[in-house]
């Protein structure tokens, strides 16, 4: 009985240390969110933006970035505003404040390229980047497992019209799970190789070859979104739209 006594006693001490350092940590984290929000307040955004780094350091956020963000807007630096925005939404795709502050701070750049993808796949991404990687594989699975259903209900029912409902719903759940697979497998990619990038570099001049001597293609500026098709050495190819070019890769930076 004694030792079931103490055993108990050390349970609880440990549940009681865990909970004291949990709220410690919780509370430090509100205590420097709050001070970096103080600071952006009273206009010091480089020692705003200075504590919400050192926030995301330990623990990378959505809405950390977010604020981040804005803190660096306001001091200018609009490339690093734009990764950010860009991080925010990597972690949160639905965050309408980050989406409206993105796109009003990609209306600031002053590029000649433009992006001619065919429509179909922008909305493809668009769709694809609405949702986690989490959320299109959990669908995925769920949406497989109701076709499965569907199907043993077509091949085991004996009413018509339970087995043609059941038909349409397999095939139907089916493709759909197919596609949200597709989805999570893209985004896993592009989270794990980190081929979107962006350009922090004032202007960059995009090459032909992988050289300081090759032929000047065309020119993007800071704030430029750009997708890294490979890399040599410290060069990288990157594709914005239908224009492909090198460009060296300590003028960008992976979102």
């Amino acid at each position: 009985m004694r030792i079931k006594v103490i055993g108990k006693r050390f349970r609880v001490k440990g549940l009681t240390f865990l909970a004291v350092a949990l709220s410690s940590v919780f509370t430090y984290a509100q205590s420097a969110f709050e001070e970096a929000n103080t600071a952006y307040a009273e206009g010091s955004y480089a020692e705003a933006a200075t504590l919400y780094q050192s926030m995301i350091d330990e623990q990378p956020d959505a809405q950390v970035y977010y604020n981040l963000g804005n803190a660096q807007y306001k001091q200018g630096e609009l490339a690093k505003a734009i990764l950010s925005y860009e991080r925010a939404l990597r972690l949160k795709p639905n965050y309408k404040d980050a989406q409206y502050n993105l796109a009003f701070a990609q209306s600031r750049i002053t590029d000649n390229v433009r992006e001619q993808d065919f429509f179909l796949s922008v909305w493809a991404r668009t769709v694809r980047n609405s949702l986690r990687e989490s959320t299109w594989l959990i669908s995925s699975i769920v949406l497989f497992i109701l076709a499965l259903t569907a199907l043993l209900l077509f091949l085991l029912g004996r009413e018509l019209w339970l087995r043609k409902t059941a038909f349409h719903v397999a095939w139907i759940a089916l493709l759909f799970s197919v596609c949200a697979g597709a989805n999570a497998a893209s985004l896993h990619q592009r989270d794990t190789l980190r081929t979107e990038a962006i350009i922090t570099q004032g202007v960059v001049n995009a090459k032909s070859s992988p050289d300081r001597s090759g032929t000047d293609l065309f020119t993007l500026h800071e704030g430029t979104k750009v997708t890294i098709r490979e890399t040599i050495g410290e060069w990288a190819n990157v594709r914005v739209g239908n224009n492909l070019g090198w460009v060296r890769l300590q003028h960008l930076e992976r979102i």
